[in-house]
């Protein structure tokens, strides 16, 4: 289960709809499950169909996750004109087994559907995803 604050909820969803028509990717670290910084990452492809993460931010917040002592907990990205679930393109870049994928469809910007996944071996299991509601 992954279980997400709305305060990165909202950050995540605020991020993909800032990037609309293009997709959109982030990374959430976490310090014992429990998120402690969400990366905007800059998608070098500027389309609308596929995203890769810049290398030198990839490095450099990768760099910060280690030195923080936290974990990469989930990779998110947005399909601008597909459901909430996995493509092939996705599937094949899942090189981080422990992560989380989330997967955030703006089919409807008003509206945006978001589900998680794990990625192992090519295989896609869907992850129960909280989030957990202000007070």
């Amino acid at each position: 289960m992954l279980r997400l604050s709305q305060k990165y909820f909202d950050e995540m969803v605020s991020h993909v709809l800032a990037e609309n028509p293009n997709e959109a990717c982030g990374i959430l670290a976490a310090k014992s499950g429990e998120v402690a910084k969400l990366y905007r990452m800059t998608n070098v492809e500027h389309s609308p169909y596929r995203y890769s993460m810049d290398s030198r931010e990839l490095y450099q917040t990768y760099r910060e996750i280690e030195d923080n002592g936290w974990e990469l907990l989930a990779i998110y990205h947005s399909h601008t004109h597909s459901p909430a679930f996995p493509s092939q393109t996705d599937v094949r870049l899942a090189t981080w087994p422990e992560a989380f994928y989330i997967v955030i469809s703006l089919t409807d910007p008003s509206r945006p559907e978001t589900r998680a996944f794990n990625i192992i071996d090519g295989k896609i299991t869907a992850a129960t995803l909280e989030i957990m509601r202000r007070a």
